[in-house]
């Protein structure tokens, strides 16, 4: 059997702009725990499902855009497949549309969604990054979110795009010190990498 080589793809690129208050019409509102002048929106280069090169933009913290890039520089490099890179203002800040999309996303002033006392989500800081929501669902009480992504929740079957114990994605972010919700007992958030692990 000939081996068939990756599908060329131009170099990656990621480039780091400010945001504006009307750019973030939907995720954000007075209020939230960080302000616009604090975030920023990425224009990076990721590879699909289909192998060939797309461009993507994802808002995050201002503080993470160094670690951000070079994870997903690494992700590009390994030729990681990702659905779809958009802010979640183009799901008109709807979680559940952003996730039933597949798209990953980052900032989202919103609250986490978790049992307890009311609390922002790292989202809320643009220090989160939800990435293939499909493939990597978020597991609570046995109920999988997105509700397109049951077919995911058997994790003994890996298929491409997937967060995995030791793959290429849980390293990268692991090389930036980022913590994955894969590891969260009992809730498994395999969609979820933040600064903090939460």
């Amino acid at each position: 059997m000939v081996a068939v080589p990756p599908t060329s793809v131009p170099p990656f690129t990621a480039k780091v702009e400010h945001v504006t208050r009307a750019d973030l019409r939907w995720s954000w509102r007075p209020g939230c725990p960080v302000g616009p002048s604090q975030l920023r929106r990425i224009g990076l280069r990721y590879v699909g499902f289909d192998g060939k090169s797309h461009v993507g933009s994802i808002v995050v913290n201002a503080a993470v855009t160094n670690q951000v890039s070079a994870l997903f520089q690494q992700l590009y490099g390994a030729r990681f497949p990702i659905r779809s890179i958009l802010p979640i203002d183009v799901f008109h800040g709807s979680d559940s549309r952003s996730t039933a999309a597949d798209n990953t996303s980052s900032f989202n002033c919103r609250f986490a969604v978790a049992a307890g006392p009311k609390h922002w989500s790292m989202h809320a800081y643009g220090e989160a990054i939800d990435i293939n929501t499909v493939e990597n669902p978020y597991i609570q009480s046995g109920r999988v979110s997105p509700a397109n992504a049951k077919a995911y929740a058997d994790r003994t079957n890996v298929r491409p795009g997937m967060a995995v114990e030791g793959n290429v994605l849980v390293r990268a972010f692991a090389r930036v010190g980022w913590g994955w919700g894969g590891r969260w007992a009992g809730s498994p958030d395999y969609q979820h990498f933040s600064t903090n692990g939460r």
